[in-house]
């Protein structure tokens, strides 16, 4: 048993058998991802793992022969399974849905089920990934849209945009541009669509009237309007303020950047805003209103477009919130509860035990952001009922302060707390981030001297916004991640998702810890790198564990599994969505940037002889995977392979039927950075690669470039799709 095993094991908590390898031999040409050797792995995994880019500690290839056997390896563009498993396609996008279409880039999933075999599967639509998007936009969904157009007025503008909201109505540019955002906006937000499976094991749409798009767009043209609840709505209902009103009151036009999610334990599913500051301005004044639509500007990129909410003036103090529907209710498009807080939202975990609090965890995926935890003012009765729902518009939200002893406590975000900033200097990138007064939005603190003259301008979290008792409490969970930035929560490596396992302990993906100029960096006395780095790209898996779910403090620790295995890591790099199975094993999916999957290393040190960042490393990962992690058994602690996705994309959202006999996930983004793979096209790079006892060797890789995911023939459109994963004998995975 390695040592890096046992710490896994003693962070799960678990215990284990024995494991015995047996080497792996392979012959000739490129390997392709294909499934390691039956008779090398334990006959307790309930699959044989497949083989990936990099040599790892389960793929059963005794390290002395890893060299050879991973001298060649080729890239396919496809879900790659183990032997015994296949994949469905539920939905793609352009698919129909109700009145509209089946929306683009699929993120998290929920599976509500109303009888066995049978349910709602509601659907995450983060973003658009501006290449595969406009290529190929009018073929998959049929219409002519001034795609050329927008590429071209964005080129002339440079990067600072237009400000299509400053056009007059009768300027044509603008008619243009509200419509190529229209058709962007409403390829984003959530789906519900309504399944069954049939008697060949697939699982196929039903078309029930619940069926429906909550869009971009939503409200703008059809009065579909999303509802507010909490203190924010007060804010929203404002008729004057210091920046930026839209007079809807708090009626909310759509939703955006529907990340990860959450289900509750009365069936409603909650859908995280994340990364809104890429579509309206994400900072705010004093008083909770927004800064003018202009602050971000319509601009059509290589990898994505920024600015959609611009031309519609959409306000950006409504967007990055938890979004509430119950797919079962066909007139439900959405409640924004804003006791939850506005951050960039990713997953969440909701603990709700008869007779106690509500608790509904979540974290802000940004470098720097933090762990959040509201706590209802009401007790649950009955964790089933939807009653509960009602809960979420009375409590209060709370942020973490991770204390690197392995305790921590809340910090309640209201107007009495203390200003008490982390100093920047404990931060990986030595800056914080903190609201700006009297200007508004907010300021890059680099000087450690500079938190004391803050903190003695403003000694309360309430100095630093202003209105009405309730509207500041609103502003205070509108600017929730610069808040709790001034209340001392720890900076954190980009918290992804909050998972509660069956015993009620949080896991929390952070998916890693370098440090960003703009929004800033993790806590170094907290996330400590395993080999003594200042920063860790790779990723960790932390646990946070308190007696009950209203309480103040809690006891916590992290593991750092990014990595590759001969620095001490499992093979894998930026873990993202968490999902437990009903056997208690962890499920795992990456997110490593786009960019940088399979781009070409041929050495570890630059023409200067410095060392390849751990960023740009990451190519040698190969594309992002989905990976096993058993909790008891012989093979406790171990990471193994399942799966990897096609080209430039995530693998995103996994979730179990309640009969284990599915895994349903999302493919996010295939193509997003070469977009269509044309003829077939194929590249062959060389990687300098490890084995997992750290001798180098050279890898040459077989990538293609681009991709034709799911169609798969040549010259086939990429498109995100929601997949449902089975055995090909019907029974359950585990």
């Amino acid at each position: 048993m390695t040592l890096k095993r046992r710490h896994f094991l003693a962070f799960l908590g678990a215990s284990a058998g024995s494991v015995a390898l047996q080497p792996l031999v392979q012959n000739g040409a490129f390997l392709r991802g294909a499934p390691a050797a039956a008779e090398s792995i334990s006959a307790e995994l309930p699959f044989t793992p497949i083989k990936g880019a990099m040599p790892v500690a389960t793929d059963g290839v005794a390290p002395f022969r890893q060299a050879v056997e991973y001298s060649k390896f080729a890239v396919q563009d496809d879900v790659v399974l183990p032997d015994g498993f296949t994949y469905d396609i539920v939905a793609a996008w352009g698919d129909p849905v109700g009145d509209s279409r089946f929306g683009y880039n699929s993120d998290y999933i929920s599976f509500l089920e109303t009888a066995p075999g049978e349910g709602y599967l509601i659907n995450n639509h983060e973003y658009i990934s501006a290449t595969p998007w406009n290529e190929t936009y009018e073929e998959v969904v049929g219409k002519s849209i001034p795609i050329a157009d927008m590429v071209a007025v964005s080129e002339a503008a440079g990067e600072d945009g237009i400000n299509a909201f400053g056009l007059a109505d009768s300027d044509p540019l603008k008619g243009k541009i509200a419509e190529y955002c229209k058709e962007a906006l409403i390829d984003i937000g959530l789906s519900v669509i309504s399944v069954q499976r049939n008697a060949e094991g697939r699982w196929v749409r039903t078309n029930s009237n619940a069926d429906r798009r909550i869009t971009g767009m939503s409200g703008l043209e059809d009065s579909r309007y999303l509802k507010a609840t909490g203190p924010a709505a007060a804010v929203f209902r404002k008729t004057s303020g210091i920046g930026y009103i839209d007079s809807l009151g708090d009626r909310i036009v759509g939703t955006l950047n529907n990340c990860s999610g959450g289900t509750t334990p009365w069936g409603t599913v909650l859908s995280a805003e994340e990364n809104f500051q890429d579509f309206v301005p994400e900072q705010i004044h004093a008083d909770g209103t927004s800064f003018d639509p202009a602050k971000k500007a319509f601009l059509v990129g290589k990898e994505g477009i920024d600015g959609l909410g611009n031309v519609f003036g959409l306000a950006g103090n409504k967007y990055g919130w938890a979004v509430e529907i119950d797919p079962a209710n066909p007139r439900d498009f959405g409640t924004k509860h804003s006791w939850l807080g506005r951050y960039r939202h990713e997953g969440f975990g909701i603990r709700a035990e008869a007779g106690k609090q509500l608790a509904v965890y979540g974290g802000c995926d940004r470098r720097g952001g933090h762990v959040y935890k509201f706590v209802s003012t009401g007790t649950v009765s009955d964790p089933t009922s939807k009653a509960n729902s009602r809960l979420m518009e009375s409590g209060m939200l709370y942020a973490a302060k991770f204390n690197p002893d392995g305790t921590g406590s809340w910090i309640p975000l209201k107007a009495d707390t203390p200003v008490n900033p982390e100093l920047p200097s404990i931060h990986v990138g030595g800056m914080i981030t903190l609201p700006n007064r009297p200007d508004g939005g907010t300021m890059k603190v680099e000087d450690d001297g500079a938190i004391a003259t803050y903190k003695s301008q403003f000694p309360t979290l309430g100095a630093l916004y202003t209105g009405a008792p309730e509207e500041v409490q609103g502003a205070i969970l509108i600017d929730a991640h610069f808040a709790a930035n001034a209340a001392g929560a720890t900076c954190t490596a980009r918290p992804e998702d909050t998972e509660l396992a069956p015993d009620g302990t949080l896991y929390i993906a952070f998916t890693s810890g370098a440090p960003s100029g703009s929004d800033g960096s993790p806590n170094k006395l907290v996330f400590q790198a395993p080999n003594g780095e200042s920063e860790w790209e790779y990723g960790w898996i932390v646990k946070l564990v308190e007696a009950d779910p209203a309480s103040m403090t809690f006891r916590w620790e992290s593991m750092a599994l990014g990595g590759e295995p001969a620095e001490g890591g499992a093979g894998f790099a930026n873990p993202d969505n968490l999902e437990f199975d009903s056997k208690g094993n962890l499920w795992m999916v990456t997110d490593m940037s786009s960019d940088r999957h399979n781009k070409e290393i041929t050495s570890r040190v630059d023409a200067e002889g410095k060392a390849i960042s751990q960023s740009n490393l990451r190519g040698l990962y190969g594309n992002n995977s989905v990976w096993y992690i058993p909790t008891s058994g012989p093979n406790a602690g171990e990471a193994y392979l399942f799966g990897f996705g096609p080209m430039d994309c995530e693998m995103t959202g996994p979730f179990f039927s309640r009969d284990q006999r599915t895994l349903f996930i999302s493919v996010q983004h295939p193509g997003e950075i070469n977009g269509r793979r044309q003829d077939m096209a194929t590249a062959t790079r060389k990687f300098a690669m490890k084995t997992t006892a750290g001798e180098e060797f050279a890898q040459e890789r077989e990538v293609p470039v681009g991709s034709n995911w799911p169609g798969k023939g040549p010259n086939n459109p990429p498109k995100p799709a929601l997949i449902a994963i089975r055995r090909t004998n019907g029974q359950a995975l585990v």
